[in-house]
């Protein structure tokens, strides 16, 4: 007898729709699946066999071939399980009702029938509505993350006995209310998070950097910080995160379904509201930055999406490991090509990277009378050399964090905190998105040269300082376009509707201290 149920394969980011089929016929025992399936599922049978057995019902002890299409589409993962055991159930008559064509089944199951947590569930269920799915069958635990979905009916699921008297007609299981789980995650989410962020003022001293660091938020402009050890650039990164805009609700649904995939989503939270803060370690490998694996999964560039990319110690990471940063920045998305084809994950993000001036940290300006710089000019030159000058000119700010002074750490002035300048970062957004939101764009940082053109025009008085700048920094096409959005940024910030000469001159001085 042959019985149906509907599944879900997720490739990237995005679902696809399964049937999974299921054939029982006469002859010796076995069980067989088919489909282009990696070792979780073909894993299934055995979970399969036990879960059912275990939750009161019979398995048959027959030839049993178990079919995934489209059988092109690599499947993977142990979200089959229950699909899987629901298709068997209704081929062996007389256990389950026949299928109906809008129900989809997600779920892990353990060998007692109770249902696990599975990665992945969220762009499960949106992939479901797009297809006219009215109603999916999830792991309870998955509940709060598959309701974040509007017009899908979930059903959360405990064990495959609860789904089988269910589907039997004897006890009903009650759905979810989509509307109250969403508010739920989101509220959780933000509870859980405020006050885990530095606050600006906690910074003692560093007032330029701290102004850098607002206009970086306020446009969303990569940054490089560059000090003596102990000046705190570090604690400026941690600061960011508390000044920077809100996410509007796409961009919030965007990052949750990355870490639903990446099964970084906390039950308690399954809704991200707060934009990511991602600081890898600089031993980290190319496939950690970018994604990839066998099963291709997203790196720290995309879990960063819609957030922050921190690069502590930038020289000190492998030279090859930051270069792969220079598509992303420009594309906002990343491609991985592999033999079973081409996966896109997003990838816009803020770089913000902090370095020392040569290995001993005190060359140049950061020498002083009680720490001298110990390095050789061929030491020095080498490790600037770690950073490659086309990674460079795709940082709009740079920014000098010298040794801060013993009045400024004893003394009682703590300076601006953080909720004073994310009104004005949350204003200065506000400003960016209405105006570019007819070129599908968010922030200045995403302008492109058109954008420039368009809204970054000076007056003859910024085009003279403009054109000296050009000549004596060298600047490349995108080094010009670079200091003209950190421009426009600033004017938003001062809510002047053009770009003025304080606000080039402001631009011009984040791009010389990374030349000095």
């Amino acid at each position: 007898m042959l019985a149906r149920a509907v599944a879900c394969a997720v490739v990237g980011l995005e679902g696809h729709i399964v049937q999974v089929e299921v054939d029982i016929s006469p002859g010796l025992p076995r069980f067989s699946i088919v489909g282009l399936p990696d070792r979780a599922v073909q894993e299934a049978q055995e979970r399969v066999r036990a879960a059912i057995r275990n939750s009161g019902c019979e398995f048959p002890m027959r030839r049993i071939t178990v079919n995934m299409t489209p059988a092109d589409l690599p499947k993977a993962g142990s979200a089959y399980d229950l699909p899987i055991a629901v298709a068997l159930l209704r081929a062996a008559e007389g256990q389950l009702p026949p299928a109906l064509d809008d129900e989809m089944f997600l779920g892990e199951l353990s060998l007692d029938g109770t249902l696990r947590h599975t990665n992945g569930v969220l762009p499960m269920v949106a992939v479901a509505r797009e297809s006219g799915i009215k109603r999916v069958f999830a792991p309870a635990v998955n509940a709060g993350e598959a309701g974040l979905v509007r017009d899908v009916e979930v059903l959360p699921v405990e064990a495959l006995g609860q789904l089988v008297l269910h589907l039997q007609g004897k006890k009903p299981i009650a759905p979810l209310a989509h509307d109250a789980a969403a508010l739920n995650g989101a509220s959780v989410a933000a509870a859980t998070q405020a006050g885990r962020h530095t606050d600006l003022a906690d910074v003692r001293g560093q007032e330029h950097a701290k102004r850098a660091l607002e206009v970086a938020a306020a446009g969303g402009h990569n940054m490089l910080m560059t000090g003596p050890p102990g000046s705190g650039k570090t604690l400026l990164a941690r600061a960011l995160p508390s000044i920077l805009p809100p996410m509007t609700y796409e961009e919030a649904m965007d990052v949750t379904k990355i870490y639903s995939v990446s099964g970084l989503l906390p039950t308690s939270a399954p809704f991200i509201s707060e934009r990511p803060f991602r600081a890898p370690h600089y031993t980290i490998s190319n496939a950690g930055l970018v994604g990839g694996g066998s099963r291709p999964r997203p790196g720290e560039i995309t879990l960063s999406h819609r957030g922050v990319l921190f690069l502590d110690e930038l020289p000190e990471f492998r030279r090859d490991v930051p270069e792969v940063l220079r598509q992303p920045i420009e594309d906002k998305v990343i491609s991985l090509s592999r033999a079973q084809g081409t996966i896109t994950y997003p990838a816009n993000f803020m770089l913000v990277a902090a370095r020392n001036p040569c290995p001993c940290g005190y060359y140049g300006n950061y020498n002083d009378a009680s720490r001298q710089c110990v390095c050789s000019p061929h030491d020095v030159a080498r490790y600037a050399r770690r950073i490659s000058g086309p990674l460079l000119d795709r940082i709009d700010i740079f920014m000098d964090v010298p040794r801060v002074e013993y009045e400024k750490l004893t003394g009682a002035n703590t300076g601006e905190g953080s909720a004073q300048a994310r009104v004005r970062v949350e204003q200065a957004a506000l400003t960016q998105r209405k105006r570019l939101a007819d070129r599908g764009m968010l922030n200045n940082a995403d302008m492109g040269p058109n954008e420039v053109r368009d809204f970054c025009g000076m007056n003859d008085a910024a085009n003279g300082l403009m054109r000296m700048a050009m000549s004596r920094l060298g600047l490349t096409a995108r080094g010009f376009h670079s200091i003209l959005k950190v421009a426009r940024t600033i004017a938003d910030l001062s809510g002047s509707d053009s770009v003025e000469v304080a606000h080039l001159a402001e631009a011009l001085q984040y791009r010389q201290a990374g030349e000095g």
